[in-house]
């Protein structure tokens, strides 16, 4: 790659950064602590904070406590301090004391939390963590995750030959999905699993490593969250067969498959639901919550079609999700040898009234996936704050809506969106560089950094709107996947996304693959998501690394991902901005960079970084 070393002039100066920790492998060792064990965690001060020293605060069975830390090592920029956590909690908190000169002189101080530091006391909600629980697997978060609707990718040559379910309104390939009205959830392109399997070429050329379906059993609409049961996959896709040859040849290509279980509820056509109607004294009576009220059942959102499911039932617990033998458990074994379970709406899944069993059936469903394959990835569903539910021990990571998809969405839509917001009863409104980071913040610093790392990052799913719905344009689409492709967590890329199709809402974007129809396939749009994949997968600190705000205003952000070996500079700009001097204690003395990515101008101006540029646009690089 050129070395890119020409003059720039940007009109305003960042300062020093503040001090720094997260809970990447440059403050925190790698290895998952026991009981008992002591770590090191270790802190960056820049000079000309005013920090004369450092304290580290933990809370021991609820009570805080305050330890000295010790001088690392130093440098003309900044000073490290290391101090030592106790792991005497499966989750201990910590933060750190600054000891800074107050504004008369005498002693003052700062907080160092994960939302950043602070100059008055702030709640524990915010503390770094260390866990005794194990990460999620490397290859969740070191990979790409590619999202199909199996209805709306690829029609093999066997789906045509196939009757037409009763409850289908057929389509054509090329129609436009309906995005409300009577027949939303029972339009029928009829995709199958191997339309799929005869399109893995394409997840291949785009860079992707796991393939993520929504669900394959039978049901009584086209996305299939209604099983009628969980015994076989659906005889439209192709059946057992047809999945089990999905997956070995995916698998062959060098791609990990995930799936879609709906734990929180069935379809009213399953046949559990028929016989616990039919009889109150079978064992699948339990299964259910029951009312006086019509329709004398309780259902998902209070949707007929979607009876909902109590856990107070050990029998459905062994059937669901305990053991090998359990749904769970069946389709991570052969003949499937599934890689891992997404689970819908896990934020319900056993909370009903005054009955709370999430957290014991998130870790019944890790204790089982464990046992079969120690490296199965388990991802929730949660459309807003998850961190009560991600302590580490149940689900591995969750679908990042609250702290990427909304921020996101906000910074890169235009003032005048027609476009929904995500459940809330207005268009999706634009707000400026902090608003969004400082959201980002917020709800990362809720979580263990592990868990961070591994979130499941989109721009949009099955249940939203499409990007380029929301920002239009190829440029920040650019801007929206430079920022997927490098922030902390598992990238996912909704299917068709790729090739810039559009939607306005959850079942518009539900659009088929436009496989021979080459106007509607944007090869720009393609191109950018492959080159950008590429970048993630050769830079490992864009993989592992940690996360450090260099700087932030209305229209741009600046960040860097580091590891011990690599440091990585990301500026992403949503318009036109006059560009910053960066700081050497930011950035470090090294005045050289490879590019990896994109058109912003990183240049030497009297002996610093400077950087800038038109916008939209973006810049990856590879810092000295």
């Amino acid at each position: 790659m050129p070395r890119h070393r020409a003059p720039g002039r940007p009109d305003a100066a960042a300062p020093a950064a503040p001090a720094h920790h997260d809970g990447s492998a440059l403050y925190v060792p790698e290895g998952t602590p026991s009981l008992g064990d002591t770590v090191p965690v270790r802190v960056r001060v820049p000079r000309g904070t005013g920090v004369r020293d450092v304290w580290l605060r933990t809370v021991r069975d609820g009570e805080p406590r305050m330890a000295p830390a010790r001088l690392d090592r130093s440098d003309e920029h900044e000073d490290w301090y290391v101090a030592d956590v106790l792991v005497h909690n499966p989750v201990t908190r910590y933060r750190f004391f600054l000891d800074v000169p107050g504004p008369d002189g005498r002693s003052g101080y700062r907080w160092l939390n994960g939302r950043g530091t602070w100059d008055r006391d702030v709640p524990d909600a915010a503390d770094f963590r260390l866990t005794v629980h194990d990460p999620a697997p490397a290859w969740l978060s070191d990979g790409v995750v590619y999202q199909v609707f199996p209805d709306r990718f690829a029609r093999s040559a066997a789906a045509g030959a196939r009757p037409l379910p009763s409850w289908a309104v057929p389509a054509a390939w090329d129609d436009e999905p309906h995005g409300s009205g009577p027949d939303v959830g029972v339009q029928y392109y009829g995709g199958d699993l191997a339309g799929i399997e005869e399109r893995l070429d394409h997840l291949v050329a785009l860079g992707v490593s796991t393939l993520y379906t929504t669900p394959v059993f039978p049901g009584r609409s086209n996305h299939r969250y209604d099983a009628a049961t969980f015994d076989r996959v659906d005889p439209l896709l192709g059946g057992d067969e047809a999945y089990a040859s999905l997956i070995r040849a995916a698998h062959a290509r060098g791609l990990r498959v995930m799936g879609d279980l709906t734990t929180n509820h069935t379809g009213s056509g399953h046949e559990w639901f028929a016989r616990a109607r039919a009889d109150e004294h079978a064992p699948e009576h339990d299964f259910y919550y029951w009312t006086d009220d019509e329709p004398g059942y309780v259902g998902w959102l209070e949707h007929a079609s979607l009876p909902k499911l109590s856990y107070g039932s050990r029998e459905l617990a062994a059937r669901m999700i305990a053991g090998p033998d359990s749904v769970v458990g069946r389709y991570l074994r052969e003949p499937f040898g599934l890689d891992g379970w997404r689970i819908d709406v896990a934020n319900m899944t056993g909370r009903y009234g005054a009955e709370d069993r999430t957290h014991e059936i998130a870790r019944t469903l890790r204790a089982t996936m464990r046992a079969i394959d120690p490296d199965a990835g388990l991802v929730a569903e949660h459309f807003h704050d998850a961190s009560d539910d991600l302590a580490g021990d149940g689900w591995h990571a969750n679908m990042n809506y609250s702290a990427f998809t909304r921020p996101v969405w906000t910074w890169l839509s235009p003032e005048d969106s027609a476009v929904p917001y995500l459940g809330l009863p207005v268009r999706t409104p634009r707000r400026g560089g902090r608003s969004v980071v400082e959201t980002m913040r917020e709800f990362d610093a809720a979580v263990p950094w592990r868990v961070t790392a591994a979130q499941w990052n989109m721009l949009g799913s099955h249940d939203t709107p499409r990007l380029r719905s929301i920002v239009g344009s190829l440029d920040l689409v650019e801007v929206a996947v430079t920022l997927l492709m490098t922030y902390p967590g598992t990238p996912v890329v909704f299917a068709g996304d790729e090739v810039g199709l559009t939607g306005i809402n959850g079942e518009h974007a539900r659009a088929t693959m436009p496989w021979d129809f080459p106007d509607r396939w944007d090869a720009a749009t393609f191109d950018v998501y492959r080159s950008l994949v590429g970048v993630r997968r050769d830079a490992p600190a864009l993989r592992r690394g940690g996360m450090r705000w260099v700087h932030v205003d209305d229209d741009a952000l600046v960040y860097l991902r580091e590891t011990p070996d690599e440091r990585v500079l990301v500026a992403v700009a949503r318009a036109p901005w006059p560009g910053v001097r960066l700081h050497p204690a930011v950035v470090g003395g090294a005045l050289e960079a490879e590019r990896l990515h994109g058109g912003l101008d990183l240049s030497v101006h009297d002996g610093a970084w400077a950087l800038g540029g038109d916008g939209p646009a973006v810049g990856v690089w590879r810092l000295a």
